[in-house]
């Protein structure tokens, strides 16, 4: 405005009839016009990443990134510098998140009984570790990548359909004192049981769980006393833990199992199994397999 004022001034003063606005210098020029090289440059990065294409692979299921979904993402700052916009690409994996993460929601499952139950909380599921797949699907964006993948999870499932821990899992029905091994969608190993004591604040609790080890001969131990000595010290043939220090084992210590004797006799949330029912379960069952504990 300053050099406009002056220009138009000088104009009048000398009864000059036009003024020409650019030859008097009275335009802030653009930093950077479409010949540019910087602004070449910035198009041609940005075309570059629109040849990616990144399937997600959630078996049967799949999420397709490509130039459509990208040319949302992608920005120029004011120097020309190709950038995404984390707050889009975030979104979007959170979506993905959403739709597909398993973990610690609410499932509807069929018993072995072939009853309805709902079962909630557990360590078990899909999640999606939403920071490692942001950095992967950035740096495959930026090498223009044509790629398909499963995305980053920080826990995975067994499957993506129906209920995520798939057609292979022991189930503990809390409420009738009942295990199952289901395999392959066929029961293959039933037994009544005796399970934590909720009378003594020990009741096992419910959840969807993954087998963490298997081991032989341990010693299952209580909190440790004052004097060095432990509130319980119990050697079980078969261990087989689920959630934390909870898990299956052999007692041979109960005199009977089901019914209501965990009311009375039941354990420290741990699942009290018949010797033989143990070994049998030990030979099913390997880390990893999922555990479904329901009332």
């Amino acid at each position: 405005t300053e050099k406009f004022n002056e220009a138009v001034n000088a104009a009048i003063n000398g009864f000059q009839s036009t003024l020409d606005l650019t030859e008097a210098g009275c335009y802030i020029l653009p930093r950077f016009t479409a010949e540019s090289e910087e602004v070449q440059t910035a198009a041609d990065t940005m075309n570059s990443y629109l040849g990616a294409n990144v399937t997600y692979d959630f078996s049967p299921y799949t999420e397709v990134v490509d130039a459509s979904v990208i040319s949302q993402w992608v920005t120029v700052d004011a120097d020309m510098n190709v950038t995404f916009s984390q707050d889009a690409v975030k979104a979007y994996i959170q979506s993905l998140a959403d739709k597909y993460n398993t973990k610690g929601k609410a499932r509807t499952i069929t018993t072995a009984t072939g009853n309805q139950a709902t079962v909630e909380g557990g360590s078990y599921g899909w999640q999606i570790d939403q920071e490692a797949e942001y950095n992967a699907l950035i740096a495959n964006i930026q090498n223009a990548e044509t790629v398909t993948r499963e995305p980053s999870y920080a826990s995975r499932g067994a499957s993506h359909e129906g209920n995520d821990y798939g057609s292979t899992y022991a189930e503990v029905d809390l409420t009738n004192q009942m295990i199952y091994f289901v395999q392959n969608g066929q029961v293959v190993l039933s037994s009544a049981c005796v399970t934590g004591n909720p009378n003594n604040g020990n009741g096992t609790p419910q959840g969807v769980y993954s087998l963490a080890y298997k081991a032989l001969d341990q010693t299952l131990r209580g909190e440790k006393r004052p004097d060095g000595s432990y509130e319980y010290e119990t050697p079980v043939k078969y261990w087989m833990p689920f959630n934390g220090g909870i898990g299956f084992h052999d007692a041979t210590w109960q005199s009977s199992f089901g019914g209501s004797r965990y009311l009375t006799n039941g354990s420290h949330g741990c699942i009290n199994l018949p010797y033989d029912v143990a070994g049998q379960l030990y030979n099913l069952i390997s880390a990893g397999t999922p555990v479904v504990c329901h009332y």
